[in-house]
């Protein structure tokens, strides 16, 4: 396995669907702009409330792109 640096970049996915839906959301919009995404850490999990039930999830995540090599080459 090479030898590999990472940038975390902290993004926030929201869903009214459940905690699951709200990570694939983030990552799908992150992955229109993004490439070498490897990998991510959930931080925190939040929902809103509405009469008592769960109305809307909001989940952060740190997420690791891998950095090319200056050549541009990836890894």
């Amino acid at each position: 396995m090479s030898d590999h640096v990472y940038k975390q970049i902290e993004l926030v996915g929201s869903s009214a669907v459940s905690s699951d839906d709200a990570i694939r959301r983030a990552l799908e919009r992150a992955r229109s702009t993004l490439r070498n995404m490897d990998w991510f850490e959930v931080t925190a999990v939040r929902g809103h409330l509405h009469d008592g039930k769960v109305a809307h999830w909001q989940v952060a995540l740190k997420l690791g792109v891998r950095l090319e090599e200056k050549d541009g080459g990836r890894q």
